[in-house]
C-alpha cells in the first residue's frame, strides 16, 4: 500500500509540474475566450492539444471585439472559413520571441505572414505582438492585438 501511495503522489507531483497544452494554456489565461470558442467551433481542439510543436499568434478577446459582431458571428458558423483564419495564426515549430526575424513566415494555413518591426514592437501583418513567450508543453503563444486575415 505504501508503494502505491508513493507512486500516486509521485505521478501527481510530476503531472502538476508539466505545462499545459496550447488550448488549456489559452483557457486558463482568461483573455482568449473568443479564441477558444473559435478553436472549438472549427474542430481544432485535438490538433492544438497534439504534440506540435506550434507557435500560436493568439488574438485576445479585445482583438476579436474589433470585428463587427455580424461578421464574427458569420465566421464562427462557417467552419471552413473559420479554420482558414485560425490556422493562419499558427506557425509550425516553437518560435520564441528571440528567434523572430522580419520577413515572411509560412503559416499552417499555407499563406505567408509578414513579420516586421515598428520601433521596438514586432508586427504580424497588421497586428502588434503585445506579449511573448507564453510557454505550453506543445509550443508557445504570442499575444496579438488584432485578428489577422489570410490574403
Amino acid at each position: 500500500m505504501k508503494k502505491v501511495l508513493m507512486a500516486v503522489s509521485m505521478s501527481l507531483a510530476f503531472g502538476a509540474a508539466q505545462a499545459a497544452d496550447i488550448v488549456d494554456t489559452a483557457k486558463s489565461a482568461g483573455n482568449f475566450n473568443t479564441l477558444v470558442t473559435a478553436i472549438e467551433a472549427a474542430g481544432l481542439v485535438d490538433t492544438l492539444k497534439g504534440p506540435g510543436p506550434f507557435t500560436v499568434f493568439a488574438p485576445t478577446d479585445k482583438a476579436f471585439a474589433k470585428i463587427p459582431k455580424a461578421k464574427l458571428d458569420a465566421l464562427l458558423k462557417d467552419k471552413a472559413a473559420l479554420t482558414k483564419v485560425l490556422t493562419y495564426h499558427v506557425v509550425p515549430g516553437k518560435v520564441m520571441a528571440a528567434d523572430v526575424k522580419p520577413g515572411a513566415v509560412k503559416s499552417v494555413e499555407g499563406s505567408a505572414l509578414t513579420v516586421s518591426m515598428m520601433g521596438n514592437k514586432v508586427r504580424l501583418d497588421k497586428a502588434t505582438v503585445v506579449q511573448t513567450d507564453i510557454a505550453a508543453d506543445n509550443g508557445v503563444i504570442h499575444v496579438i492585438d488584432t485578428v489577422v486575415m489570410p490574403k
